[in-house]
């Protein structure tokens, strides 16, 4: 069948829809981790997508402090305090100067949280991310067989797709 009087036309209907639009990066500036940064900024820049880095940080525990120094206990936790903001200024402020490097969005998060994977988990949610690129281990040795490690609770208890660097 011909239809008369009607021009002839192409319609073409694009539709781009990235894999992956916001991707957390859980770090915690060991050698592995860093190659997970390294990667995730690569897929992230190879996709379009943006990075929220985050490094989780222990509080202080008032039972690591010898019970002979609990009258030193605010000076204790000041330098707990003063060590871990160091730390995280450190990581983070290396993997944000990665991802501006590669020409990629990058936001960057500081927790302290006893359960890393749960803070990894909550902040994935809250940012929106689509996926969590990060390192095989964190622990190692006995702690690592005694406590799991964090990447195998995130990976067992999100349905947030992550991708795991060895």
């Amino acid at each position: 069948m011909i239809w008369q009087g009607l021009p002839a036309t192409k319609v073409t209907i694009q539709q781009e829809v990235a894999m992956y639009r916001q991707i957390l990066i859980p770090t915690d500036g060991s050698e592995l981790a860093n190659k997970a940064v390294t990667h995730g900024i690569g897929l992230a820049k190879a996709v379009g997508a943006k990075v929220t880095v985050i490094t989780v940080e222990q509080p202080f525990n008032v039972f690591d402090v010898p019970a002979s120094r609990t009258n030193r206990m605010p000076e204790a936790f000041a330098q707990h305090a003063k060590q871990i903001k160091e730390h995280a200024s450190k990581v983070l402020s290396e993997a944000a100067e990665a991802a501006k490097q590669a020409g990629v969005p990058c936001d960057v998060v500081q927790v302290e949280q006893d359960q890393p994977h749960e803070a990894i988990i909550k902040t994935a949610k809250e940012k929106n991310c689509d996926a969590i690129v990060m390192a095989s281990h964190g622990r190692s040795g006995i702690s690592a067989v005694l406590l799991g490690s964090v990447t195998n609770k995130v990976l067992t208890h999100t349905n947030i797709p992550v991708v795991v660097c060895h």
